[in-house]
């Protein structure tokens, strides 16, 4: 049987060494408003990936730079889970989560010092927290490429240089700025509160400029959590985290459960080289963008699906649901759920988020006069079939301020706010 889920190819785990001494601090925004960037050379199908995925319409043309302005868009993200409470409470109203994706127009050679339309493109990549990077897998002479040639290891390099060296440059500018800084305040205690922390923090950023300068992206390196808090306020390209996908032929993507995508090899074979432990994805632009002409009619589709599957000979499915399911896990984000017969409702927020913080995701008041979070494990509300078999089960949980939220918690939060006289 073919599924997208089988042909996911992870890279070879990094090595981890030495103890645990603390919870682990996140590279990027602390924020639950993220957003992930399709990210590539020209002419790879970043816009067709983008138009297919998000059910919308940019120009999808056959010439570089046919996306100036970068295009954004929300897409659901699957989830069994909420779809389980929608069957189960029957809500007047679903709010299911989403991903804000957006198609940032392709990179060439020589992006950092201004190619092409380069200084905008790695601003755009700036304003995204994690990146699709998109790679073409399939040949087509009506189909340029700015290089010359389909050589998706090529393209690879492409972009992470171009990265690597916008960051170096910065590096460069904040190291000089700050060591001008601690020039001035030398040993003394003087200097205002923003030189001070500069001071203070100088260190890392030296250790960070001599990491980029050696040719390393940001997120392989080893950070501690005061080092981590200095490299998100620099908003570096290298530190964003990457999911790799591969833009391969209707056919080829219809044969992937008799045989590897060559590209894919190679791709893979890098990505363990110098990424290991990031996600490898296949999927196809043009049998994704047939599908999403479908997207009206379900019933069609799945008649579309089922043809592709005789076709080939095993059961073919969208490569997008996986694609947006992987996209919000690099961003760190994770989901709560509220239920009842008003709403069913799918709550964004990130990893290690602790109660009395996740309800202020619904409203400032939940979190100032927070008592307690009620919760539900999905697994225990499906097998026991309600809230209040649940309860009787001895299964349903009152948790305090020092709670850290779960993927799929079942909440309910208590909480008062006395009005200000």
């Amino acid at each position: 049987m073919f599924s997208t889920t089988a042909h996911i190819l992870y890279a070879k785990p990094a090595s981890r060494k030495g103890p645990v001494v603390e919870e682990k601090a996140l590279l990027g925004r602390p924020s639950n408003n993220l957003k992930i960037g399709i990210l590539g050379v020209p002419n790879i199908g970043k816009s067709t990936f983008f138009n297919a995925l998000t059910n919308s319409s940019v120009p999808a043309e056959n010439f570089p730079f046919c996306t100036i302005d970068p295009s954004e868009a929300r897409v659901v993200v699957p989830d069994t889970r909420f779809d389980w409470l929608v069957d189960h409470y029957h809500p007047q109203k679903e709010t299911p989560a989403y991903l804000t994706v957006i198609d940032i127009a392709g990179l060439v050679r020589g992006a950092a010092q201004g190619e092409g339309l380069g200084n905008a493109f790695l601003s755009h990549v700036r304003s995204v927290d994690a990146l699709f990077h998109l790679c073409r897998g399939f040949e087509d002479p009506g189909v340029m490429h700015v290089d010359g040639s389909v050589d998706p290891v090529r393209d690879l390099e492409t972009i992470h240089y171009e990265l690597l060296l916008r960051d170096i440059d910065w590096l460069q500018k904040i190291h000089q700025e700050w060591k001008a800084v601690v020039t001035k305040l030398g040993s003394g205690t003087g200097g205002t509160a923003v030189e001070k922390k500069k001071k203070e923090d100088f260190a890392t950023i030296e250790k960070l400029l001599q990491w980029v300068e050696q040719g390393n992206d940001v997120r392989a390196g080893e950070w501690n959590n005061k080092e981590i808090e200095v490299i998100n306020a620099q908003y570096l390209l290298t530190a964003k985290p990457m999911i790799y996908l591969v833009n391969i032929s209707e056919q080829e993507y219809l044969d992937l459960h008799k045989r590897a995508h060559p590209a894919m090899e190679k791709i893979r074979a890098w990505i363990d080289e110098h990424h290991p432990g990031d996600l490898l994805i296949p999927f196809s632009g043009s049998f994704e963008n047939q599908l999403a002409l479908f997207n009206d009619s379900p019933e069609d589709k799945q008649t579309v699906l089922e043809d592709a599957s005789a076709t080939a000979g095993a059961k073919i499915v969208s490569a997008l649901p996986e694609i947006v399911v992987r996209g919000r896990e690099a961003l760190n984000l994770q989901q709560f759920f509220t239920a009842g017969p008003g709403e069913v409702r799918s709550w964004t927020i990130r990893k290690n988020t602790l109660a009395p913080q996740a309800a202020g995701v619904i409203h400032t008041d939940f979190e100032r006069g927070f008592i307690m979070a009620e919760v539900m494990k999905m697994d225990d509300l499906e097998e026991l079939g309600s809230e209040t078999a649940v309860k009787a089960a001895g299964k349903y949980q009152m948790k305090g301020k020092d709670y850290t939220m779960e993927d799929g918690d079942v909440v309910f939060f208590k909480f008062n706010v006395t009005k200000k006289k």
